[in-house]
């Protein structure tokens, strides 16, 4: 497939291999972008910013609405190529592909929702004769990176707002699985997305990514990976508005009270959802002592219920992670946290990219799979003895995106929604919880600035000012006049 640059389909000499994970064979291949393809990228976005700004809010409406029925009428398609390109299963790409439907079909419905408010000047002395108001304008050109862990539906979240708001976007989709963006990107042309307003560059970020943020015609970065690329970004982009989503190490807690099955079995869910390559991933599981071997030993057989293989086989829940070299380095941090001590319960086996459902207990402090971001099929399970030690290791590491916790007392959910340092708390559920239209986003170094149209739609617009200057005889008090 080749990238997309102002109205143009741009192929290259120098190619990028897509491979699928799961048995390494090329599926296509997308152009090596250069600097200079990322500077007419740019050049074509302001082109692009040039229409795109006074382009009627039906037709920003019409264009989501459009694209949307597009990916539905291809949904088969589109999902195929989640499969094949990235780590999800086919019954977890068709998932995504519904999630991009929604996502595209709310960012229509939030078009018409940006509005401003009349401002009440005359609040101050000396402003008697001045009315006015705020509305809402597009910032200008966005520059949108994307992960591989969901190649379709987070493309949509940078897009879908982005568009709605009346901005110019350069996309760079992750190099691994840059072939869902491009096909999204045909299905804003064929709905009549005018040329320039959106641009795909696909190319490895450590030769394309610095021209691509700091480039002062860019206004905006959003950006979804890990917390040194989000570091390195914010050390570069200048005077830049910033959004970032930079991934987390997610608790859930289970009280003694917990609804167990429906716990189990979300947790397992949780924790393996494309091969736990999932910002929002189930990675520590903190369960109160009275319950903790019960629940520890259902976890453990759902987890080997589990069929991992071949990702387009309608029967497979698990597939490969997103290459052979995420594996293995996987592979060594459960192999370091067992030397220090702790126990291997199932899985920890890899094969090529496949890693095994993985679930291990008696995790010492401060080994990687504690500590870190795993985003991997790995669960670490903790004896606890109450709520009030559950959240404060809960809270121990440098990350906060979204948490869950099962219980039945309204009091203890309270509490734990009041003390848990994260972005989002799910109640009854697991932390992967998640749905397109809510405030999405961390605190501590799970990111900056929150996603979910609505929200990120503030991010992509600004407000304007607007103030009248009237006559002074326009404050008169209109006289009485009886009947």
């Amino acid at each position: 497939m080749d990238m997309l640059i102002g109205d143009r389909w741009v192929s290259k000499p120098e190619k990028i291999e897509v491979r699928d994970p799961y048995n390494n064979h090329i599926i296509d291949t997308v152009p090596r972008a250069t600097v200079e393809d990322v500077q007419a990228a740019i050049a074509a976005a302001e082109k692009g910013f040039a229409v795109s700004r006074r382009l009627p809010v039906h037709q920003r409406i019409a264009i989501l609405y459009r694209t949307a029925e597009i990916v539905k009428e291809q949904q088969e398609a589109f999902a195929r190529t989640i499969a094949r390109e990235g780590s999800k299963t086919i019954r977890e790409a068709r998932k995504e592909v519904a999630r991009c439907i929604n996502t595209l079909q709310i960012s229509a419905e939030e078009a018409r929702r940006i509005v401003g408010e009349t401002l009440p000047f005359d609040n101050m002395p000396g402003s008697e004769n001045r009315v006015g108001y705020y509305y809402r304008v597009p910032i200008g050109i966005i520059v949108a990176i994307t992960p591989f862990n969901d190649p379709l539906n987070l493309v949509a979240h940078k897009l879908g707002p982005a568009i709605a708001g009346g901005n110019a976007v350069v996309l760079k989709p992750a190099t691994a699985t840059p072939l869902s963006a491009l096909k999204l990107g045909q299905a804003f042309l064929n709905a009549g997305l005018p040329p320039g307003i959106l641009n795909i560059v696909t190319g490895y970020g450590h030769e394309i990514g610095d021209a691509l943020v700091t480039d002062e015609r860019v206004r905006m970065i959003t950006f979804t990976g890990g917390y040194e690329a989000g570091l390195d970004i914010t050390r570069k982009a200048g005077l830049k508005k910033i959004a970032m989503e930079l991934g987390s190490n997610s608790p859930v807690i289970v009280l003694k009270d917990a609804p167990l099955e429906k716990a189990v079995e979300q947790t397992v869910s949780g924790a393996f959802w494309a091969a736990g390559q999932n910002c929002l991933g189930v990675q520590r599981v903190f369960v109160e002592s009275p319950i903790f071997d019960k629940f520890t030993r259902r976890f453990v057989e759902r987890t080997r219920q589990l069929r991992v293989g071949d990702k387009l086989d309608e029967r497979t829940d698990m597939g490969p992670m997103i290459s052979e070299k995420e594996a293995r380095r996987i592979e060594q941090w459960v192999q370091r946290a067992i030397e220090k001590g702790a126990r291997l319960l199932t899985g920890g086996k890899r094969r090529g990219a496949i890693y095994e459902p993985t679930v291990l207990t008696d995790v010492p402090p401060g080994v990687e799979v504690d500590c870190q971001e795993v985003f991997a099929p790995v669960v670490s399970l903790y004896r606890v003895a109450n709520l009030e030690e559950a959240i404060q290791r809960a809270n121990q590491v440098p990350y906060g995106l979204q948490a869950g916790i099962f219980t039945r007392n309204i009091e203890l959910a309270f509490k734990a929604i009041r003390e848990l340092e994260v972005g989002g708390v799910m109640i009854n559920d697991s932390s992967d919880y998640r749905v397109d239209l809510m405030p999405f986003g961390g605190v501590k170094r799970s990111g900056l600035g929150r996603e979910g149209i609505k929200f990120a739609l503030q991010e992509m617009t600004e407000p304007k000012v607007v103030c009248f200057q009237l006559d002074e005889n326009w404050s008169q008090p209109f006289p009485f006049q009886p009947i």
